[in-house]
């Protein structure tokens, strides 16, 4: 049988500091073990399956975080996630202009 790819209902938002990220994605049927989330300072990774449904998806984040102090837990179908937003450099780089 093949699995039908969906992508999967996600919610993501900042928490009421503004200091993280908080995503939740429904994966209803899913087990724990067949979960690969992925995670990169601007953008995060689903593939999810069960017998006849494969849920797939990548999404943009617009303020880059932390994938390295990302948590992650799932209970009931629901993937949720915290992960801290980067806090910005103050490094100024001057950018050379050619002509």
């Amino acid at each position: 049988m093949v699995a039908v790819r969906v992508a999967p209902s996600v919610c993501a938002y900042a928490d009421e500091n503004g200091e993280q990220l908080h995503i939740e994605v429904e994966l209803p049927g899913v087990d724990k073990e067949n979960i690969s989330f992925k995670m990169q300072e601007d953008s995060f990774t689903v593939d999810a399956s069960r017998e006849d449904i494969r849920y797939v998806g990548t999404y943009a984040i617009c303020c880059p975080v932390d994938p390295d102090r990302a948590k992650a837990t799932f209970r009931n179908g629901l993937l949720a996630v915290d992960v801290p937003y980067k806090q910005p450099t103050e490094e100024v780089m001057e950018i050379p202009i050619s002509e």
